[in-house]
């Protein structure tokens, strides 16, 4: 768990609303149980949750990530 800001702290007006940490591959095979391989083999295909480069590196938005969950959740549902 974080500590909050005070809301004068130009740090959190400098966050904006970002979460604590961007989430890794590997954050995302640990979360939801698979092997590497398939979060890139999601990526490449397109059908995961949305990721980006920060230079060389993947990394996912945890609320992109949480869509993405609901997303899969109400087309299993239909």
């Amino acid at each position: 768990m974080s500590a909050r800001l005070p809301e004068n702290d130009p740090r959190a007006i400098l966050r904006g609303g970002l979460p604590d940490r961007y989430l890794t591959p590997e954050d995302l095979a640990a979360m939801f149980v698979v092997p590497i391989e398939t979060i890139y083999g999601w990526r490449k295909k397109r059908t995961g949750p949305p990721g980006f480069r920060v230079g060389r590196h993947v990394r996912y938005d945890p609320g992109a990530v949480h869509a993405w969950i609901r997303e899969q959740a109400d087309r299993d549902a239909a």
